[in-house]
């Protein structure tokens, strides 16, 4: 990528307080980017990446919302349809909480697919318009290495949301790519975030090591740099990919 190439273009990343959407901003931030960080109740946090954002040489804006009810869903979507959004990156969802299926009740799934999914569509109907009338933009959702093997124990249906937004991406491609939009996707394997310290056991993780040729898991920077590619020039040809990104955990 050119220095600075993305000089002054508008990127929202939702969930963008810590992990992957932490590294993804402040590497937007230091291309020089207007980076539009999302978070839900972690203000600090996302004050703190703000800051590094700005200090880097880019700048940026709070934004808060809860993209997992539907009524929070609206709201984010009512503000962000204003915004001139030049990078969608579609990263907020969580498991919620690792829960067997005959334990799942009709609230808890519905919450973990209006996080995972149904919220990532819906902003990318409420920014598509603008990109649209530029004949320029990019919408990288984040998805799963669970999208391809059903997640662990206890996160069905995050791994199932997670599949849903992988498939989401290539139809979205199909009907905006003639219009001048990227839509890609990654799907990080085990990344070390909070995400896995809340969610995962060491034992967990410890398996995944050793079932990594990398033997070690991934890191939230390597993952960003990955959406930035996909959102720079140098990936103008690529449309309804999901790039898998995980050491060599699953190969395709």
């Amino acid at each position: 990528m050119n220095e600075k190439c993305f000089q002054d273009k508008c990127v929202l990343i939702t969930g963008a307080s810590s992990g992957i959407g932490r590294a993804t901003a402040l590497a937007f931030g230091a291309e020089g980017a207007r980076v539009i960080i999302h978070y839900n109740n972690k203000e600090a946090q996302a004050a703190e990446v703000l800051s590094r954002v700005v200090s880097s040489g880019g700048s940026g804006e709070l934004l808060q919302g809860d993209l997992s009810t539907m009524s929070g869903t609206r709201k984010l979507c009512d503000i962000v349809a204003t915004l001139p959004v030049d990078i969608l990156v579609n990263n907020a969802g969580s498991l919620i909480r690792r829960t067997p299926v005959l334990e799942f009740t009709e609230n808890l799934w519905e919450q973990v697919m209006v996080l995972n999914l149904t919220s990532a569509f819906f902003l990318a109907q409420a920014v598509l318009p603008g990109m649209v009338s530029r004949q320029s933009g990019a919408v990288i959702n984040v998805s799963s290495v669970a999208a391809r093997n059903g997640g662990g124990i206890g996160a069905l249906a995050y791994a199932t949301a997670k599949a849903g937004l992988s498939t989401m991406t290539k139809g979205l491609a199909k009907e905006f790519a003639p219009k001048g939009i990227q839509v890609n996707a990654v799907s990080p394997g085990t990344v070390d975030t909070e995400y896995h310290q809340t969610f995962s056991t060491t034992a967990m993780l410890d398996s995944v090591r050793s079932a990594t040729p990398m033997g070690r898991l991934g890191t939230s920077p390597e993952i960003a740099g990955v959406i930035l590619f996909l959102a720079s020039p140098a990936a103008r040809f690529m449309q309804g990919q999901v790039v898998e990104v995980n050491g060599g955990f699953l190969m395709a």
